[in-house]
């Protein structure tokens, strides 16, 4: 593994890319050398093309101010010779995102994606790290696809799944029968603050498009196995969902039901909880969590406002474990959608993949 990588930003104006741009601020591994977007914010420096969208807490990471803005489409090759590979997290039909990001694979250039564009593509590993690092060796079949030697996509998945997925994977050992899932979704997950969303104030949103499906079926490829140089999804478990869109400015809250073949004790489901780590963990890259789950014993947490930063936002948290009447158990969980739903998940992907060789 290298000591640093040049990366670039594609779609750095957005809220995702305004994360990026703050998560890569000194960071140890990565150094922004690119920031692009769309045609009509190419050619200025970044402050000026964030200029009042600017949506973090924190101002405009100095290194980034004064960096003038690429093209995403028109500078690609400038780009590609810039870097050592990309995020990418830009707004644009779904066609043109698969096409931009391929046309990056093919310049060379690896494609850690923040977008749903290439997730059902079947030789493209969507990688929640802590639970299917192994799902990084179809790498090998993608690049054989586009004729590439180093460049590839691998994606993360949806904002939601990071609230309940990884509550429910530590889980599987006792088989997991069926899931219900109703997400609290907050607005930063439509790129909006409460002043670009005034609709939301006083008010719950019971519809987000296409939500529901991914985060029924997206689980399945993260549990599912690599055979024949694609990700074959898994048969179960079946999970239901409900996806609703409250006031809240950050983090995806999730009200989980759950049962099993062979019904766990409550201590067997906090201990495995408690014990759980993946590879991000053993590897102790930079920003993985060192415990990935975090159990709150209070009756009223988590909560978005109180809990979404634990481990720097990094953490899954849950609460409020009990016998239910129709299902086993239920549960509440918690993640910052943001951070490790989002551009954080997508940087932590990219450390995984520096630290397996996958971008020398």
């Amino acid at each position: 593994m290298n000591a640093t990588y040049r990366v670039g930003i594609i779609g750095a104006t957005g809220m995702v890319g305004q994360r990026f741009v703050t998560l890569l601020d000194r960071h140890p591994l990565f150094t922004p050398v690119a920031l692009a977007a769309s045609a009509r914010s190419a050619g200025k420096l970044y402050r000026e093309a964030v200029g009042e969208k600017w949506a973090m807490s924190d101002p405009v990471p100095a290194y980034a101010a004064e960096m003038k803005v690429l093209d995403a489409e028109a500078d690609a090759e400038k780009i590609a010779s810039m870097v050592d590979f990309v995020f990418c997290a830009v707004n644009m039909k779904k066609e043109e995102i698969r096409a931009l990001e391929e046309r990056y694979a093919r310049l060379e250039v690896p494609v850690v994606s923040n977008n749903s564009a290439h997730r059902a593509t079947p030789d493209v590993p969507m990688v929640i790290p802590e639970i299917n690092a192994d799902h990084l060796e179809v790498i090998v079949s993608q690049r054989a696809r586009l004729g590439t030697k180093r460049g590839f996509i691998a994606v993360k998945s949806n904002c939601s799944l990071q609230s309940y997925v990884p509550l429910l994977h530590p889980l599987m050992q006792f088989g997991i029968r069926c899931a219900a899932v109703t997400t609290y979704q907050a607005i930063s997950g439509a790129g909006k603050t409460f002043d670009t969303m005034p609709q939301i104030i006083d008010n719950i949103i019971p519809y987000i498009g296409g939500e529901e499906q991914k985060s029924e079926e997206e689980p399945l490829k993260i549990w599912g196995r690599v055979e024949g140089g694609c990700i074959q999804s898994a048969a179960g478990p079946v999970i239901t969902a409900q996806c609703l869109r409250v006031p809240v400015s950050d983090g995806h809250t999730a009200a989980v039901f759950v049962s099993f073949d062979r019904k766990p004790t409550k201590e067997e489901i906090l201990r495995a909880w408690a014990d759980y780590a993946g590879e991000p963990q053993s590897l102790a890259l930079p920003s993985a969590p060192k415990q990935f789950i975090h159990y709150f014993e209070e009756d009223d947490r988590p909560q978005a406002k109180l809990d979404r930063m634990t481990e720097n936002g990094m953490a899954i948290c849950a609460g409020r474990l009990r016998e239910d009447t129709l299902f086993d158990y239920k549960f509440i969980g918690l993640s910052h959608n943001t951070l490790r739903g989002a551009a954080g998940g997508a940087v932590l992907l990219a450390e995984l993949l520096a630290a397996k060789g996958y971008f020398d």
